[in-house]
């Protein structure tokens, strides 16, 4: 997680008095650089805190690393606003010094002066954050306070004012309620929020923990606890808790779920007690006394089903009964299979429970050894790296023999030695370079893991071929301290001379590689299979696939059977892994008419896209409304984005609500009316016109990469419609409702770099209800994200995205039938500077 990725750290005084230079206002003319969100002009920046009202302005603290462009050095940064829509970049309020970094809280005005540190006059703002102890990493709760509109800021001294010894404990969010303070704060790895009290925001009182519930994939974070009305019913109020988690998310990564329920000034009691009852069918099999008819290989599944962890497991849960398929006999490092007999698909879902390893079937992979060298251009044995090169710190002065200090378990190496750019950990750089060679074979295959950072970011990790000063291949990690097959198709450099590089730049999370057994060959080498997964398979070809998601908790999952019906099936439980995680759990596998819903898809997410995380609201606010501003970026790729010299961007600010839904009360949002105001020019009006199957440009005055629209389509018989935006040669970011599946979608697999990390190309889902045979959307596009709120801000999907400068068409479509454009407005939108 971002907490324990520690850099190398620079000196701060403790004592914030004077003001530092303020930042130049940003050029705003990079590429990618957002018009409307917020972004720093420089360096990196991750959550929004200490979001407060006071005299006259709208305050926007954030994660920011004052040194560079990647995460470190966590202090807050600033920002304000009289509308939250116009921002303007301060300087730096809360530094890290020496022995702290400074990581997510709140702030508030202290009108009472209860903590003594203004006067009735002049009340103090009071940040209060996560102290993060550079020492021992133990996270701890303190206060700043500043008398002149948070512009300078002195850190007290009795700091920490809440210490419990974790170092799991972190993101504050405190408020004034019932005549007194109080703080919802995380304990993060334990998946609970705790709620505490304080008469003067220095001594504080245990009142009651929440949790665990819902999603748990990940840590939970930046907790936020709020009332709000139903319906606008001033007679009828709900708190909303929302809970941040990092992985674990509905669209893969980073996310936010939320909690709706009651707060009785001690505990939070939710309207939704978690429960849950999966559709009834048909059980093939509940491992409740043997394997039946299913078959085994190897020895991973061992003879008969578990009935608790084994031997070295962590503790167990979810499963159903008492038996089930473990896959851990022999502990992480046995293999095997385990299959069933054939039956025929006559349901339309096969439900079943599956936990372990979160290592997904990969159709590419193979079992097969990989093919033999033509020449071995580097194995690392011998205790040296021979003729190669080392510069740096990285790579020390031999090859290493395994795994390293501090590093999580290494595998997949061939031999004794590897290269392992973690020693003395990630912070280390280096690269080593191979003796010139010539191409005298058609592939040049290796093994490489560690960092996903690639070549042409900021700061690689990769292995990259140099041919006439020139790099002309490149390769990196998976974020996995697994190494697995690369192959270099290299035909068409034949006979020329040639280095290999091994390049380590960076010094943030995953900031190292791992590379072994370089050779030139004949053939490619495929990718390893080494999965941990329940298959579905026909015709012997895996259709439908599934995998943990390193829990030792078992969840629901589903395979839809209904283009299948009539056919012979298998389903093939496959443990191929190693290394960390690798073993797979299943259970209860239940044909049935309707498909069982994971944790994940039944909890409720403030933001069903990728780049939407740790979101939090303003206190203080004049007119009693709540809004909010979220991270637009997912810590799966976040420190790879390609941007410079920032590093992120903000969210719009955000207006929150609770609606009616059915029978449930769900969150609502819709962008700050302010928003408004930077609307630009005429604005294209298109009404009553019939969209056709395929696509059409709305013309030269829709064109642009800062836009503001709004649409209500009507169904008809389209399959999927919707808009296209950021179209141009090759690119585009799909932006559709699909009728057939009721959801709204956005694919950005085109919409034009995506080959910075394999998680970053997506199709992000949100279930929305046609309402009167009409689908209305709101869709803001700026030049490096999209944000897209359906059904009056019922379904919302953000999204980053990063087309070419060029890739500024906009289009609608349809696919299987038409659609209509009841109404449109698109509006082009200016810049936030003030």
């Amino acid at each position: 997680m971002r907490r324990r990725r520690l850099i190398s750290l620079l000196t701060v005084a403790a004592l914030v008095g004077a003001v530092p230079v303020a930042q130049a206002e940003p050029p705003f003319i990079e590429p990618h650089r957002p018009q409307f969100h917020y972004t720093p002009a420089k360096n990196w920046m991750n959550d929004p805190n200490g979001l407060v009202y006071h005299k006259g302005e709208y305050h926007l603290f954030y994660q920011y690393n004052p040194e560079g462009n990647t995460w470190g050095n966590m202090s807050w940064g600033h920002a304000v606003s009289p509308d939250l829509v116009h921002w303007r970049e301060l300087p730096l309020a809360l530094p890290h010094d020496d022995n702290e970094m400074v990581f997510s809280g709140s702030a508030v005005v202290d009108h009472g002066n209860t903590s003594g540190f203004g006067t009735p006059g002049n009340p103090a703002m009071v940040a209060i954050y996560t102290t993060h102890s550079k020492l021992n990493g133990r996270q701890a709760q303190s206060l700043a306070h500043s008398t002149d509109n948070g512009r300078t800021w002195t850190k007290y001294a009795g700091n920490p004012v809440l210490d419990i010894g974790s170092t799991e404990f972190r993101d504050p969010k405190v408020q004034w309620q019932a005549g007194r303070w109080l703080m919802t704060v995380a304990l993060s790895t334990e998946h609970k929020v705790r709620f505490y009290s304080s008469p003067d925001l220095k001594t504080w009182t245990h009142l009651s923990d929440f949790g665990p519930q819902g999603a748990i994939g990940g840590v939970w974070e930046c907790p936020d606890l709020f009332p709000l009305r139903v319906d606008g019913d001033p007679r009828k109020t709900k708190w909303v808790l929302v809970v941040s988690i990092n992985p674990g998310g509905i669209a893969g990564g980073s996310a936010a779920q939320y909690f709706v329920g009651d707060f009785d000034g001690t505990r939070f009691i939710p309207d939704d007690d978690g429960g849950y009852t999966p559709p009834k069918g048909v059980v093939m099999q509940d491992f409740e006394s043997s394997y039946g008819g299913w078959t085994t290989t190897g020895s991973a599944f061992g003879s008969a089903p578990a009935t608790g962890a084994l031997p070295g497991q962590l503790p167990v849960s979810g499963v159903e009964g008492t038996g089930y398929a473990n896959s851990f006999h022999g502990g992480d490092g046995s293999t095997g299979t385990l299959t069933s007999p054939p039956f025929e698909v006559d349901k339309a879902y096969v439900n079943f429970k599956i936990g372990g390893g979160k290592h997904p079937h990969d159709p590419a992979a193979s079992t097969d050894d990989p093919p033999a060298a033509s020449q071995v251009l580097a194995d690392f044995e011998g205790g040296s790296y021979g003729t190669w090169i080392a510069t740096g710190e990285a790579f020390g002065a031999a090859p290493a023999t395994g795994t390293l200090p501090g590093q999580q378990q290494v595998s997949g190496w061939q031999g004794s030695g590897l290269v392992n750019t973690f020693l003395n950990g990630d912070g280390t750089t280096g690269t080593l370079t191979s003796p010139e060679f010539t191409i005298s074979s058609p592939y040049l295959n290796f093994l490489v893991g560690g960092g996903n950072h690639p070549e042409g970011s900021a700061a690689p990790t990769a292995v990259r071929l140099v041919v006439d000063g020139k790099v002309v291949r490149s390769a990196t990690g998976k974020d996995s301290e697994v190494l697995d097959w690369a192959s270099w198709d290299v035909r068409d450099l034949a006979g020329k001379a040639a280095r290999l590089e091994v390049v380590d730049d960076n010094t943030g999370g995953w900031g190292h590689i791992l590379v072994d057994h370089v050779v030139l060959a004949q053939t490619p080498a495929k990718p390893r299979s080494t999965e941990t997964t329940v298959n579905l398979v026909i015709d012997g070809k895996v259709v439908r696939t599934a995998t943990g998601a390193d829990s030792e908790t078992l969840d629901w999952a589903s395979f839809d059977l209904r283009e299948y019906r009539g056919k012979q099936a298998r389903i093939s439980l496959v443990d191929r892994n190693t290394a960390g995680w690798g073993h797979v759990l299943a259970d209860r596998f239940t044909l049935a008419d309707a498909p069982a819903r994971s944790t994940v898809e039944r909890a409720d997410w403030v933001d069903f896209g990728k780049d939407y995380y740790a979101p939090v609201s303003w206190e203080n606010v004049p007119d009693g409304k709540r809004y909010a501003i979220g991270w637009m970026n997912n810590w799966q790729y976040a420190g790879n984005t390609p941007t410079s010299p920032w590093r992120s961007a903000q969210s719009v600010s955000r207006q929150l609500g609770l609606r009616t839904v059915g029978d449930e009360v769900k969150l609502v949002q819709e962008p700050v009316r302010a928003l408004d105001r930077l609307h630009q020019g005429p604005p294209v009006f298109v009404h009553g016109s019939t969209v056709r199957e395929g696509s059409r440009s709305l013309g030269r005055r829709a064109e642009g990469q800062a836009l503001d629209i709004e649409a209500t389509f009507s169904v008809m018989d389209a399959d999927r419609f919707g808009l296209k935006v950021h179209s141009g040669p090759g690119q585009e970011t799909v932006i559709g409702y699909d009728a057939t599946r009721r959801e709204l979608y956005v694919d950005r697999t085109r919409s034009g770099r995506v080959d910075f990390s394999p998680d970053f190309p997506a199709v992000q889902r949100a279930p929305l209800t046609v309402v009167n045979g009409k689908v209305t959307l709101r869709v803001l596009v700026d030049r490096s994200s999209v944000e897209v709120f359906g059904g009056m801000g019922q379904a919302v999907i953000t999204g980053l995205v990063f087309p070419d400068a060029d890739s500024d068409e906009v289009k609608v479509f349809s696919e299987g039938g038409n659609a209509r454009i009841d109404r449109l407005t698109l509006w082009h939108m200016g810049s936030y500077r003030r």
